[in-house]
């Protein structure tokens, strides 16, 4: 995926400018990527997004004491460091919490506060919209969701791993990253349904694995070497599931979710070349869709316990 291109806050129109009286309530709220912009008068440090999931930001910005005009996405929020004050203000309801690894703050769709923060502030956002929440719900057999609740600063250590796992994934592969975030979206959808929506619902859980044609059809796609290939919605498609049902049926046949499974890909693909050919590192990374050489070394690393250059000198 690719980084979107944030506008610059000072260039955005007022709502009432931006979009004519003629158009509904949902349509006028501002994109969330656009409305961080403006309040945070930063831009995030790295950031992909996805249609048919929604967008992951990682930010480091100063002091905040502003409005946070209603936005068109749910905003959930984590903290990968630091210790910081959160005061929400709603009409006379005053919230407050503390930035700390661990707590998510949520900001639902629609809704608006003033945020006074005295310090800088450290942290990953999802921009989630309500539609896959209504996907991820009606994948799982459950019924529609109502709004999330609003937080600040609240315990859930799940959600918070989740989310700060999604951003690590934010410079790599493109394939693999896009992949990954695809599932931790969907992930994130249905820990969020289940533990911070007004009216909690639980996933009923799936059993079976994918027919042999389908298992099949599927490695074949994420073998190919077009991204588009390996995009969850296509390798769903494909088998005739949601990807609810279809991420669950992959990994009961073999053991591994999609992106695990890809990755391994990736990694005996490396293997191959850097045994079998004199191909440099940077050549292997870049064949193989990483961004950089120090984005593939950091995986290959990770998965092996050793540099791409110190695999080759031990196994040749």
């Amino acid at each position: 995926m690719s980084k979107p291109i944030l506008r610059d806050p000072s260039e955005l129109p007022a709502v009432s400018e931006a979009y004519p009286g003629e158009l509904s309530v949902a349509e006028r709220l501002r994109p969330a990527d656009a409305e961080m912009a403006r309040v945070l008068r930063t831009a995030p440090l790295r950031m992909a997004s996805d249609p048919s999931s929604g967008a992951i930001a990682h930010w480091k910005h100063g002091a905040l004491h502003d409005v946070v005009e209603p936005m068109a996405d749910h905003v959930v929020m984590t903290y990968p460091t630091g210790l910081q004050r959160l005061e929400r203000r709603s009409g006379k309801s005053v919230t407050i919490g503390t930035a700390r690894s661990g707590v998510v703050t949520i900001i639902p769709a629609g809704s608006s506060a003033r945020w006074d923060i005295p310090g800088s502030v450290n942290v990953v956002q999802l921009y989630l919209p309500h539609t896959t929440l209504e996907r991820v719900a009606g994948e799982a057999n459950t019924t529609a969701p109502g709004d999330l609740l609003e937080r600040t600063g609240h315990p859930d250590p799940i959600t918070s791993r989740l989310l700060m796992s999604a951003a690590d994934a934010l410079e790599g592969s493109a394939a693999l990253d896009a992949l990954f975030r695809q599932q931790l979206t969907d992930l994130l959808a249905n820990r969020l349904l289940a533990a911070h929506a007004g009216s909690p619902i639980m996933s009923q859980p799936v059993v079976g694995g994918l027919a042999p044609k389908v298992l099949l059809r599927a490695i074949e796609r994420l073998r190919s070497d077009s991204d588009a290939d390996v995009s969850l919605a296509a390798l769903a498609s494909d088998a005739g599931l949601s990807r609810f049902h279809f991420c669950r049926a992959f990994k009961e046949s073999t053991g591994l979710s999609p992106h695990a499974w890809l990755r391994q890909h990736r990694l005996e693909q490396a293997m191959n070349m850097l045994r079998d050919t004199d191909a440099s590192v940077v050549s292997v990374a870049a064949a193989l869709g990483y961004a950089s050489q120090t984005a593939f070394a950091a995986a290959f690393r990770k998965l092996t316990g050793e540099t791409p250059s110190d695999w080759r000198r031990r196994v040749r």
